[in-house]
């Protein structure tokens, strides 16, 4: 693998120097001890993972009832803080605190979550394997499964990877909670808070579906207001998560 490590993130650099050339290299339990800090999994109240540092040691504690994706996520968060942060001493990261769609926050947490999200997703990986394939949350699956990550953390990293025009909106019962855009998503378009009654997302939101949708070509208005989105169309797909969201990936039908 040719790679030009002066292109690579901090987190990327670190994975490099380990020799990661495969995402089942990434061993986030191994790195976290040779950097000095021990991990555990156990049950946690009131946060998803916990960093106590001492000197040139840590004790990681990674809630063990969250899922597997979470729980690597939250470890990956926790090591960032090690690594970046440690002269802070302790970090208790509640679940608004951890999390890939927090990444661009201009904050300690949303550092941590973007040099988490290097960790388990690393770029000069994730470019190679998206390459020729389109922007889809069945896409975004295989992407979790190969690097053993959440399917919330595989779509957003796609998204932001990918060329054509794509967006990524997480609507509650209350409205839009966040979304991700490509770099080429058109800045005057915007998505809308409400999920519209007449799509999939809808029914699963206020319904009792689930699993994914197949992607169906809706009128973009549904999604996103801005000039002329009256006149254009757009593929829709949707997943539910467990906490009761729905994710839709948005693409620009041209």
């Amino acid at each position: 693998m040719n790679i030009d490590r002066r292109q690579l993130s901090p987190a990327e650099q670190l994975l490099w120097g380990y020799g990661v050339t495969d995402p089942s290299h990434i061993d986030l339990v191994a790195i976290a001890n040779d950097k000095g800090a021990e991990v555990k999994f156990r049950p946690l109240g009131g946060c998803e993972a916990r960093l106590v540092a001492r000197g040139d040691s840590a004790i990681i504690s990674v809630s063990s009832t969250s899922s597997q994706g979470r729980q690597r996520f939250s470890l990956a968060h926790e090591l960032a803080h090690w690594i970046c942060d440690r002269d802070r001493g302790v970090f208790l990261c509640a679940k608004e605190d951890i999390g890939p769609q927090n990444s661009e926050a201009k904050s300690v947490e949303g550092h941590a979550n973007n040099y988490a999200s290097q960790l388990i997703l690393p770029t000069y990986l994730v470019d190679p394997w998206l390459k020729g394939r389109r922007a889809n949350l069945d896409v975004a699956n295989q992407l979790s499964k190969e690097f053993s990550c959440s399917l919330t953390a595989a779509a957003i990293k796609l998204v932001k990877q990918y060329s054509a025009p794509a967006c990524l909106a997480c609507h509650s019962n209350r409205g839009l909670v966040w979304h991700q855009r490509s770099l080429s998503f058109p800045s005057d378009f915007y998505v809308i808070g409400q999920v519209h009654h007449d799509t999939v997302a809808f029914e699963m939101l206020f319904g009792v579906g689930g699993g994914i949708t197949r992607p169906k070509a809706e009128p973009a208005n549904r999604w996103i207001s801005g000039p002329q989105t009256y006149r254009l169309e757009v593929i829709a797909q949707t997943v539910k998560l467990p906490d009761s969201t729905v994710l839709t990936m948005i693409s620009l039908n041209q």
